[in-house]
């Protein structure tokens, strides 16, 4: 697509389906900028509520008419105190509504963002503000402030916003305001519109920096853009529908999601990791956005409740919950949305048909005695739950369809702003990533020539549309790696297509592990199926140049406690800073509690499609400490950081090959 052509081209050669679902939506083929949308949302939905923190004390509520202002505000606020179009200002905070002001703010002034949270370590951070030269600081707090400060003078920052209502510093040589000091400056001052298209640089999002340092992702409107008129093919939300928000706000996923439902007229509503469930059954949302980790939580809370209740009725819900998997199962068979059966005759579909016929008098009474509750805890009126961030895992999938929840799993990447397929409500194929969203392309080709491969083939995905990003901020090297001379984009991932283009995942190119047979082995697999024994929270494969595969496992020690009460054995962990409820000694390293795991770790590797005797785990390691974003071993969306997991853990792995 050429870069010279209106936001409106995005959306030629649709579907009808496609078509009639965006004649529902608000319509903004006609702006050239993201800006330029809230005046019309504010039109279009005044007193709808946009913005909701019921955690923020004192709680805030933001109308579509006050954000449409208050943005307008900020912007003039930035003007007046010298921000000019094109100046860089580093964004580096987390969700909030004055996050979502700002960000907007500082592209209505016409400036651009590079965002980041204000959790990540003070070097990457002092890394972002130097590599975009920023001269401006726009920051949560005094604390995010003071983290940077001692390193300020030597970059070329003039301004320092706090997104607080705290008083700035009083011996400070550079100038900082706080959020209402900058709104008042801004309410004084008459704002000059900027003039911005399609190709003005928009935002930089600096990738996690894996491997190196990071690198700016430089994102234009055209991305953005694409983004928000083309969402409304896959999810059609009416006024007022709430949506509940707990990634980071400046992750590319999240980010783009909440522009399109906000342009739409939806409600907001920020929780977090500790009030979720409850923020679920409270606001009832018709949305949310989340990462493959979210939903194993929420699977793990209702396993937890299962295991609780009396041994006859935890019989009767696990009859039910595998008779509904042979139903759902048919059912995909039947409708041709099954990605094991996707050559099925006509015969083999009529006879899933019956199947899920006869079965389907039980499944409905799984609903009534169980799955109706189980929605409940999710609010009872969600439309859609929308996944990305990561590969879902079968069994979540199978449990939330059992439910009657449906998950729509995306694809994307950063530097593909970030979606680019999606799996759609009328064709939601378990276990693929979806078809790609208008206007854009998927090629599968041969890692080493480059060349394509035929429909069902393994190989590396190329990814070409509107929403492929500029490049690397001042780095031409990488993103001519990245990008082809024809633009395609080496998304890093190995996958495949189905017959209908439905993209199929299985694996990142630098998280292969490669055996000394030669074997390659994609780790995701196999550890979403481990994740399905309840005595397994968290599991990390490793074995790169070894014979067999091995396994760091973090174990569940609640249900290991429930187990070894079961058992008439006493349990304890020897560790400071876990305690077990019972008292006598059996540690994680006896012989019992090392047949346990080995006994899940065969059955549940073994019990996954496609299992081939190279995946078998051979060594593993219990260790204590999850892996989290506070000690730095998950992203922000919640993967696992694989390289420096292994080099927390290196004698340990290093000891299981010995």
């Amino acid at each position: 697509m050429s870069k010279t052509q209106p936001a409106s081209s995005f959306l030629s050669n649709l579907t009808e389906r496609e078509k009639l679902a965006l004649k529902r939506l608000v319509d903004y083929t006609n702006v050239e900028s993201l800006p330029e949308i809230w005046p019309l949302a504010a039109k279009s939905f005044g007193d709808t509520v946009a913005l909701h923190n019921p955690h923020a004390k004192p709680e805030i509520v933001i109308t579509y008419t006050q954000l449409a202002e208050q943005i307008q505000r900020f912007a003039a606020g930035l003007q007046a105190l010298g921000v000019k179009s094109g100046d860089r200002l580093s964004l580096i905070s987390d969700n909030s509504p004055r996050w979502f002001i700002a960000d907007q703010g500082i592209m209505t002034a016409g400036a651009v963002d590079a965002v980041r949270s204000s959790q990540a370590e003070r070097e990457e951070l002092l890394f972002i503000i130097a590599n975009s030269g920023s001269t401006g600081l726009v920051v949560e707090d005094v604390k995010t402030l003071q983290k940077l400060r001692d390193r300020l003078n030597d970059l070329p920052i003039q301004l320092v916003i706090l997104l607080t209502n705290e008083t700035p510093p009083a011996d400070e040589t550079i100038k900082v305001l706080n959020f209402l000091q900058l709104m008042e400056i801004g309410a004084k001052h008459t704002f000059v519109p900027v003039k911005q298209n399609l190709d003005t640089l928009a935002t930089l999002i600096y990738t996690s920096g894996t491997t190196g340092k990071p690198k700016g992702v430089m994102l234009c409107y055209r991305n953005l853009l694409h983004q928000v008129l083309t969402m409304g093919t896959v999810v059609q939300p009416q006024v007022g529908n709430v949506v509940l928000s707990i990634l980071p706000s400046w992750h590319s996923y999240e980010r783009t999601v909440e522009y399109y439902l906000l342009s739409q007229g939806c409600t907001q509503v920020y929780t977090n990791l500790r009030s979720v469930k409850k923020d679920l059954r409270e606001f009832k949302p018709h949305y949310m956005v989340g990462v493959p980790r979210l939903w194993e939580s929420i699977y793990e809370g209702v396993q937890k409740q299962f295991r609780e209740q009396p041994a006859k009725k935890q019989r009767l819900i696990n009859f039910l919950l595998s008779i509904s998997e042979k139903y759902i199962k048919a059912r995909r068979i039947a409708q041709g949305l099954s990605l094991d059966h996707l050559h099925a005759s006509s015969a083999e579909r009529l006879a899933a048909k019956i199947q899920a016929a006869v079965l389907f008098p039980l499944h409905a009474l799984g609903i009534k005695l169980v799955y109706e509750k189980v929605r409940e805890a999710t609010g009872g009126r969600v439309k859609q739950m929308i996944s990305g961030g990561g590969a879902l895992p079968r069994h979540i999938d199978n449990f939330f369809e059992i439910i009657g929840v449906q998950i729509l799993q995306g694809y994307g990447l950063t530097e593909t702003s970030p979606v680019t397929n999606v799996r759609r409500p009328w064709r939601n194929m378990m276990g693929a990533s979806g078809q790609p969203l208008p206007a854009t392309e998927t090629k599968i080709v041969d890692p080493e020539t480059k060349k394509p491969l035929p429909v069902g083939e393994k190989g590396l995905v190329l990814l070409r549309g509107p929403q492929i990003m500029q490049g690397y901020y001042q780095n031409p090297e990488a993103t001519k790696k990245a990008i082809d001379p024809e633009g395609w984009f080496d998304s890093g991932d190995f996958g495949w297509v189905t017959p209908e283009n439905d993209l199929v995942l299985t694996g990142r190119v630098k998280d292969t592990i490669v055996l000394t047979n030669g074997e390659n082995i994609e780790p995701q697999p196999i550890e979403d199926a481990c994740l399905r024994s309840p005595y397994i929270d968290q599991i990390m494969l490793v074995g790169q140049d070894q014979r067999s595969i091995g396994a760091l496992i973090v174990p569940n020690i609640e249900a290991l406690e429930k187990w070894a009460a079961a058992q008439n054995l006493s349990f304890s962990i020897e560790d400071e800073n876990i305690t077990a409820s019972t008292s006598q000694k059996i540690n994680l390293e006896s012989k019992i509690i090392q047949d346990l795991f080995r006994q899940e770790l065969n059955r549940e590797v073994q019990n996954r499609p496609g299992y081939r005797a190279d995946d078998r785990i051979g060594p593993f390691r219990l260790i204590l400490e999850q892996f989290s974003i506070e000690n730095g071993l998950m992203t922000q969306t919640l993967k696992i950081r694989r390289h420096v997991v292994m080099e927390r853990y290196r004698d340990i792995i290093d000891g299981m090959f010995a």
